[in-house]
């Protein structure tokens, strides 16, 4: 029994840490109606900053920098490329994603060369044990900044005019248009968020029990995918949702991976996308995603 709380409260935590991941794909999902597969580099722009500064900066400051560097790395993307094929199918602006991420990808990969690279967090290795419960002082740590920053993006989503520009511009983008909200700054918006939380989630995806940022660190976010199609690509609560689910079942098939032999090894990095597939059978949106209805 306490290893299976052990796994289902780890799996909490990476989860919340997906969810931020899942967020920023939702978030310039429903700015501009494009799958944004660029978001691994901007996780390793963020952590890449976060830890080329610690050592001579110091670690809360090389993470502020790093948080607003991969949103301006966001914004640039959507500046400079991304505005310049306003108007083409979603599926091209897909595709073009694709290439922003390899070409930045490379580049980031070459300058780390072999490295792993550590982020200088304040928590080691340090773990809490309650009732014969252990857990990493690191996972608590992104339980609890998850938590916080999802709370501060939902209320800002909710309550402030962004909010509401977003909103607008994701129910009707003419119609916001006419309206006068500009469609630009909503989506340069949305890619900068997108980038500030992909900067976050970089931190805790190395830090203990993780050896470090390394090139397969941006392979996380493609853990997150599953996450935001499972929960749907135009819902945030989805995201929270669908990350929760993502980070649980791949922690107690992981754990767990020895009884489940007969699947083969490795179940607990297919786990999520299993999930995904089940999910996707039943409910072709996701839990929380949009039915389109079209008229015939």
């Amino acid at each position: 029994m306490t290893t299976f709380i052990e796994l289902l409260l780890g799996g909490l935590s990476i989860g919340s840490v997906y969810a931020l991941i899942a967020l920023g794909f939702v978030v310039i999902f429903k700015a501009t109606e494009v799958v944004n597969f660029a978001h691994a580099s901007l996780l390793l722009a963020g952590g890449y900053v976060t830890a080329v500064l610690h050592d001579d900066i110091g670690f809360w400051p090389a993470l502020g920098v790093g948080i607003a560097g991969a949103a301006v790395v966001g914004s640039a993307v959507e500046f400079c490329v991304m505005r310049r094929y306003r108007g083409s199918d979603h599926s091209v602006l897909a595709i073009v994603t694709i290439g922003v991420d390899i070409v930045i990808t490379t580049e980031l990969v070459r300058r780390m060369g072999t490295e792993v690279l550590s982020l200088g967090d304040p928590w080691g290795d340090d773990v809490v044990t309650v009732g014969g419960v252990t857990l990493a002082e690191t996972r608590i740590a992104a339980f609890v900044a998850a938590a916080l920053l999802i709370t501060v993006f939902l209320l800002a989503f909710r309550y402030t005019s962004w909010g509401v520009s977003m909103r607008a511009a994701a129910e009707n983008p003419q119609t916001a248009a006419l309206m006068g909200i500009r469609l630009g700054r909503v989506s340069l918006s949305a890619w900068a968020v997108a980038g500030a939380l992909a900067a976050v989630a970089a931190l805790f995806l190395t830090v203990f029990p993780t050896p470090g940022l390394e090139r397969a660190t941006s392979f996380a976010a493609l853990k997150a995918f599953p996450a935001a199609i499972l929960g749907g690509l135009d819902s945030t609560t989805g995201a929270l949702v669908g990350g929760l689910v993502v980070g649980v079942t791949e922690s107690l098939a992981t754990g767990y991976q020895s009884d489940l032999s007969f699947l083969g090894r490795g179940i607990g990095d297919l786990a999520p996308y299993l999930v995904m597939v089940a999910v996707l059978l039943i409910r072709p949106a996701g839990l929380f995603g949009t039915k389109e209805l079209a008229r015939v």
